[in-house]
This record gives C-alpha cells, sequence and structure tokens, in this order.
C-alpha cells in the first residue's frame, strides 16, 4: 500500500497566470500491526492541469462533437488520460510531466517531488453557473506494475484578470527591488510580480470614486435619488448606496436591493432563440421607508462569487436591482386621525393604493487578491488517495 499525497503550498486560489506549485509525496507506511512489511514499487506517476467545461443541454446548444474520440485508456492501461471519467469537454490542458519511472519504497520511507506549471492566461475563470460549468483540476496519475492507473485529482479556482496578457516586465533588473540575500528561480520571481501587478491593478481599478446621482421617478413624479460613489468594486468589497426621499413629490413605501448575478448565453449557441437571462441572487436588503427622509443600504459582494467575464459560449455580468412601492395618494393621506380628543392618535390606514417598479443598475465585479480568496474556497489545500 501507498500513500499518494498532494498539498498546495499557497491554497487553491491563483490567478491566470500565476505558477501553480504542490509538493508531491508518496509514502509506504510503516504500520505497528505488521509483520511482514515489504518494499513498494510504483512504475511512473505524472502530473497534467487540466479545464473542463460542462454545458446543461436544456440551456446550450452545442456543435456536434467528434464521435471518433474515445477513452483510449479502456484500452491500453499506461496511457495517462487525466479527464478520464469526467463529464463535459476538455477545453484547455497544459503539457504532461512526467515526475519519476521506477520508484522503490522500503517500509516507512517517503519521497516528495514538486510540480510547478504556469496557469494559461487566456484560459476561462473557474465558474459553476446554471448553463455552464468550467473546473479546474490538477490531475495526478500513478500505476504500480502490471496494475491499472490511479488519478489523484486536486481542484482548484482561478480568476482572470484582463490586461495582464499585455503587460511586459522590464527586462532590467536592476531597478527592481530584491533581496540580495534569497536566491529566487526566475519563474517564482516572475509569479511575484505578477500576483504584485494584479494587486496594483485592482486597487487601481477599484479605488477611483466619483459622484453618481440617479433620479427615481415614475410616471406621476419623482419619488427621489439615488447616490453611490462607484460601479467597479473587487469580490470580497461591500456595494453602498443612499436614497434621498425628502425632495421626491411621490411617498415611497417600501424599496428593495438586489445584488444580483446575470449569466447569458451567446446568441449562436442558444437552445431557444430569445431565451431569457438566469440570475442569481447574492444579497438582498429590503427596508419600509415611508415618511423617511434618507436610507442607505450595504451588500457584500462574496469572496467565492465569480467575477464579470466573457467567453465565446456565456457572458457573466453583475447589477443592482432596485424594487420601489410607491403610494398612489399623497403623503399626507398616508395616516389617519384615530381621536379628537386631546390625547391624538395616528393609526395607518388599513387599504392603500401603490404602484411599483423596478430599475436596474449594472456595475463591474473584478478578482481580489487570490490568498484572500483561498480563506473561504470550498477546495483544500491537501487532497490524498492510497493505492
Amino acid at each position: 500500500m501507498i500513500e499518494v499525497l498532494a498539498k498546495l503550498g499557497r491554497g487553491p486560489v491563483f490567478l491566470a497566470g500565476e505558477v501553480l506549485e504542490c509538493v508531491i509525496t508518496f509514502t509506504n507506511p510503516l504500520s505497528a500491526s505488521s509483520t511482514s512489511a515489504s518494499s513498494e514499487m510504483l512504475a511512473w506517476a505524472s502530473a497534467q492541469i487540466h479545464c473542463q467545461f460542462h454545458a446543461s443541454e436544456n440551456r446550450v446548444a452545442l456543435p456536434p462533437s467528434d464521435g471518433s474520440k474515445h477513452d483510449v485508456q479502456a484500452e491500453n492501461e499506461t496511457v495517462f488520460v487525466p479527464n478520464r471519467g469526467e463529464r463535459g469537454q476538455c477545453i484547455l490542458s497544459t503539457p504532461p510531466k512526467i515526475l519519476f519511472c521506477d520508484l522503490r519504497l522500503d517500509p516507512g520511507e517517503s519521497k516528495s517531488y514538486s510540480y510547478c506549471e504556469t496557469l494559461p492566461i487566456d484560459g476561462p475563470p473557474s465558474f459553476r453557473g446554471q448553463s455552464v460549468k468550467y473546473v479546474y483540476k490538477l490531475t495526478i496519475g500513478c500505476q504500480r506494475v502490471n496494475s491499472p492507473i490511479k488519478l489523484l485529482r486536486v481542484p482548484f479556482r482561478v480568476l482572470v484578470l484582463h490586461g495582464l496578457k499585455d503587460y511586459q516586465f522590464p527586462q532590467d533588473e536592476a531597478v527592481a527591488p530584491s533581496n540580495p540575500f534569497l536566491e529566487e528561480e526566475e519563474g517564482l520571481k516572475k509569479d511575484s510580480r505578477l500576483a504584485d501587478l494584479a494587486t496594483e491593478l485592482l486597487m487601481v481599478a477599484t479605488s477611483r470614486r466619483s459622484l453618481h446621482l440617479y433620479n427615481i421617478s415614475n410616471t406621476r413624479g419623482k419619488v427621489g435619488t439615488f447616490c453611490i460613489f462607484k460601479t467597479v468594486y473587487k469580490i470580497g468589497e461591500d456595494v453602498i448606496g443612499t436614497f434621498n426621499f425628502s425632495e421626491g413629490d411621490i411617498p415611497c413605501l417600501q424599496f428593495s436591493v438586489s445584488l444580483q448575478m446575470e449569466e447569458s448565453i451567446q446568441e449562436e449557441f442558444q437552445r431557444r432563440r430569445g431565451q431569457p437571462v438566469s440570475f442569481s441572487t447574492h444579497a438582498r436588503h429590503q427596508e419600509a421607508c415611508l415618511h423617511t427622509a434618507q436610507s442607505s443600504f450595504s451588500l457584500p459582494i462574496p469572496l467565492n462569487s465569480t467575477p464579470g467575464f466573457t467567453t465565446n459560449i456565456v457572458s457573466l455580468k453583475w447589477r443592482l436591482h432596485f424594487e420601489f412601492v410607491t403610494s398612489g395618494e399623497s403623503a399626507g393621506t398616508c395616516l389617519v386621525r384615530g381621536s379628537q380628543s386631546e390625547a391624538v392618535t395616528w393609526t395607518g390606514v388599513e387599504q392603500m393604493e401603490v404602484d411599483t417598479f423596478s430599475w436596474d443598475l449594472p456595475i463591474k465585479v473584478l478578482p481580489t487578491n487570490p490568498i484572500l480568496a483561498s480563506y473561504v474556497s470550498q477546495f483544500s489545500s491537501t487532497n490524498s488517495i492510497t493505492i
């Protein structure tokens, strides 16, 4: 028996273009109850990253696939096929890397191997939607002599930040800050600079603030104004906005604000022409606001949500969805006097004519630092199997 343990050192979330590093340890455990421990032999082990795409048959019409392709590993057990048994299509993969050949482990012995690979910068982000899914996995395959291949799959999340692909790092490394007491590999040095650049670009894009004022009105008149200071956010940030109803002509009884994700299929891949867009609500604020001069809301963008992106098949956007309930009467008739005595009591009316209307405000949601997103990731940094 051999235990295979794969550990992602920095966490299970990465930016496209970064270097994924995984330490893979093979161990022949020494059991205290075992009386006849023996050496174990592995013929080979290999690792590869791939992105699996799956589409809902009810929503997406994909072109017919090549039926001549079949699972070659079913016929030849020495062929490493990382996506064997997976649903959907493999749309992206890195070249496989051999970890070792002919490994012998004595009882209680362990050997570790480091796997490093740059994540393709032109791939889609990780996404699990109602219509499509993009799932990234690192697959480690190993085989005993005269035995079938065993696969250890390590799922991880990929965030895509547009603009990194076109950035050229300076050739003069002398001007770049460095530590003369540490020796860094060129790939890891570039990876660190890529993460720093992404953090800087995100900070610049999401720190710009300017006053955005919107008049809220219906067919009968002005209800109020809405104020928001920016429309570009990172996942993990809060969307904050304020309302001013003091200058409105129409009394607002209630409002709600929903943070929604809009998933739409490109027209050429729609199962039915003009099919509706899918919406997912991630946060919602609702408030009764009759006779309220000002109000506000704060909606958090979950760290585990997917920033906006576009591929040839699907487009993902974010928006704020507003719903307002206004009175069909003037503000003075919304309350009735309940007593003519000295102690005056005001009582709300039992019935009231109301009007409702909605409004959508598009916002832009970008990725965040992958280390921060790792704290709430559903994936584990450590995965293992026994063969």
